[in-house]
């Protein structure tokens, strides 16, 4: 796992290298104000992948319990993020206790144990059923159904979905568990990056305006087939042939824009642009992992059920 993921991350580094020159050039270049502001924003987003490509890749050296202690944080921040947006009352605040501080931290504990069974259904189950039921002895029955609905996805989406990223640390696929994870976070950021890029070089054809305005449909498409393109040649990380690999891309790259997309659709509900200012150039936490919701719990399942040995 060593050598194929040090080959991997020095291959980051040197992209990430490129795209600092290439940043500082343009900017040295830009003269007009609009220009000037996207070269900011751009090397803002290089910048900051310094810093997020160090943590991942120093979790990824440290062990798995770094790593699930990693992601542990990070959906406490994203659920934070959510419930920072969205609004509660007061009947929430008990639910939104035990969501912080005992269901998160539970299902992170299941998975650093191995625990698969419970962990599956944690919070679908449980959770599903005894936040509501706490819920209820508030006595705040106004707007009930929409303030346990929001509970319930910012626990899905922030908790359960994300902590599939590292459950793939359970399985035994014939091939490093860290690397199927670290394949995922390629893929799925990539893909975001490529669909920025393309967006920027070739976009003119915006795909959904009320959703998310900076979309294009050049850059979906540009931006997916080179995510795929880059996920078929890195099938060596994976248990999977080139053939295999290009169509669980595909899945993990469909998956991730949807994923995003959701959330982008949420965040228009509630009059935001960002869900929080964590990430320079990205936005928050949230924004950042938005893709990983869909896309991991996908190609858990699909590893889990088609390639685990």
């Amino acid at each position: 796992m060593t050598s194929l993921f040090s080959v991997v991350l020095a291959a980051i580094l040197g992209l990430l290298a490129v795209a600092s020159a290439i940043g500082f050039i343009l900017q040295r270049r830009a003269t007009e104000p609009g220009s000037v502001a996207t070269v900011q924003n751009l090397n803002a987003r290089i910048r900051s992948w310094w810093l997020m490509v160090a943590i991942f890749g120093g979790a990824i050296l440290l062990g798995d319990t770094a790593v699930v202690i990693l992601f542990g944080f990070l959906s406490f921040m994203a659920l934070r993020e959510f419930w920072t947006l969205t609004p509660s009352r007061r009947g929430d605040h008990l639910a939104l206790f035990l969501s912080f501080f005992v269901v998160l931290p539970v299902q992170y504990v299941l998975l650093g144990t191995l625990w698969y069974g419970l962990f599956s259904i944690f919070i679908p189950v449980y959770a599903f059923l005894i936040l509501p039921a706490v819920a209820t002895l508030t006595g705040d029955v106004n707007e009930f159904l929409a303030r346990t609905a929001r509970v319930q996805w910012g626990l899905m989406l922030t908790v359960y979905s994300i902590s599939h990223a590292p459950a793939l640390l359970m399985l035994q696929a014939g091939t490093p568990s860290a690397l199927l994870l670290v394949y995922l976070v390629i893929v799925v950021q990539l893909s975001d990056v490529f669909q920025y890029v393309w967006g920027k070089l070739l976009g003119k054809h915006r795909f959904s305006p009320n959703i998310s305005p900076s979309k294009t449909l050049e850059g979906l498409i540009g931006g997916g087939a080179s995510a795929i393109l880059v996920g078929t040649l890195l099938y060596r990380l994976t248990p999977f042939s080139p053939l295999q690999a290009a169509a669980v891309s595909t899945v993990i790259v469909v998956a991730g824009f949807f994923g995003g997309f959701v959330l982008s659709a949420i965040k228009r509900d509630l009059n935001a642009k960002d869900w929080g200012y964590v990430i320079e150039g990205h936005g928050g936490v949230l924004d950042r992992l938005d893709s990983i919701t869909f896309s991991a719990p996908l190609f858990f399942h699909i590893v889990r059920y088609w390639f685990t040995t």
